[in-house]
């Protein structure tokens, strides 16, 4: 079986466009990979039709490992968080292709089934008015579609520092949401690597009372030594990895001792086996995994691949409930969140096919999301404030 080309598919919302790249073989079997890129989903297509023919192109579909590292180190220049992403979309499909063959989901070729069910934690709920009201109402419709996790930024935009009264705001918004789900439920603060270390600190010691399930990315990700502060004083779990690009990356990370929760993101590192390679490392620093999961419906069936065969996974990120729900339509056979888990799927490959037909429905947009804009917690950048 030979690799024949791929098509290229972007399913656009105003907050995110999604790249859905399929794999076509000699052979008549396709299969599909995904990844969600902020800000650079021209240049992925762009990097894609070079790659293609130089490295994809008549190329073993069952050959994973040697067109990885083709496309990895082929064009000599380091590979970053395009060309990851790149390679993430084409290893996904070539998966989805073997599993296709041979009549097998893809975590039985990855080792076999360790669990049965995974679970999820839903974000992008809180696209509303930033009051505790709002949030509070917010949080009990998640709980009420049976999820019993989920994930909010709390904190504005907040950046190195945050003043005292938007902290006041930001705890009021923490209390609503632990009133609303109860003391039962994970409750995930994200920091998006908005702070100092002393300010990530303070702000740990104010949300402790509402037991944070872990603290994401306190810290902006480029400095290890700011992050390993933060983890030596607080006493909540640190998470963080999804801007991390290479696993060879995780290698300091796990040094540092500062991370208890890494959060690589699939379609970002290159693809399932990659993420499976870090999972193994990161179990022999006892570190859990937890992708993170931004994209649709193709990447959250392979992250469940990977959460179906890996012992130290944790829980599977899902905005697709919430946030721009009908993208779901695109793919036959998304996966869904039942009593606050996903059921580890048993068709063969990813267990999903894009409707090309649908995707055509949601043409490319000029997605933006900014982080420091006021209200980018609505996702829709008409919204949020200047430009």
């Amino acid at each position: 079986m030979r690799i024949t080309g791929i098509t290229t598919h972007v399913v656009g919302t105003p907050w995110r466009n999604l790249t859905y790249v399929q794999v076509h073989t000699d052979e008549g079997l396709t299969g599909v990979g995904e990844t969600r890129m902020t800000g650079h989903t021209d240049a992925l297509l762009g990097y894609l039709r070079e790659a293609v023919p130089h490295h994809v192109e008549g190329a073993d579909p069952f050959a994973t490992e040697a067109l990885v590292r083709r496309m990895k180190y082929g064009d000599f220049g380091r590979a970053g968080e395009i060309v990851m992403s790149g390679i993430a979309c084409v290893e996904m499909a070539c998966w989805d292709i073997k599993g296709k063959a041979l009549g097998v989901p893809v975590w039985q070729l990855l080792g076999g089934r360790v669990t049965d069910r995974v679970k999820a934690y839903a974000n992008g709920w809180y696209t509303t008015e930033r009051t505790p009201e709002a949030y509070h109402e917010a949080a009990r419709a998640v709980i009420a579609r049976g999820y019993r996790a989920l994930k909010i930024d709390p904190f504005g935009t907040g950046h190195l520092e945050l003043g005292h009264q938007e902290t006041v705001q930001a705890v009021a918004l923490i209390e609503a949401v632990r009133d609303a789900i109860g003391p039962d439920c994970e409750l995930m603060l994200e920091m998006h690597g908005r702070f100092s270390p002393s300010t990530a600190v303070r702000l740990a010691r104010e949300m402790a009372p509402y037991a944070p399930a872990w603290l994401e990315e306190p810290v902006p990700p480029e400095n290890l030594a700011a992050l390993a502060k933060v983890a030596a004083k607080v006493d909540q779990p640190v998470a963080t990895g999804e801007r991390i690009h290479d696993r060879i990356e995780f290698r300091e990370l796990f040094a540092s001792g500062a991370v208890d929760i890494i959060q690589p993101d699939l379609g970002h590192i290159g693809g399932i086996l990659e993420a499976r390679k870090l999972a193994a490392t990161a179990e022999t620093h006892y570190t859990l995994i937890a992708p993170h999961n931004v994209g649709g419906s193709v990447l959250t069936a392979a992250s469940l691949q990977l959460a179906g065969c890996t012992p130290n996974f944790k829980i599977l990120e899902h905005f697709n409930d919430f946030a721009d729900a009908e993208i779901k339509n695109v793919v036959k056979g998304a996966p869904q969140v039942v009593d606050g888990y996903f059921t580890l799927p048993d068709a063969p490959g990813l267990g999903v096919e894009l409707d090309t037909d649908a995707a055509a429905e949601f043409p490319q947009q000029q997605a933006r999301f900014d982080l420091w804009a006021e209200g980018w917690e609505k996702r829709d950048p008409d919204k949020a404030g200047p430009k």
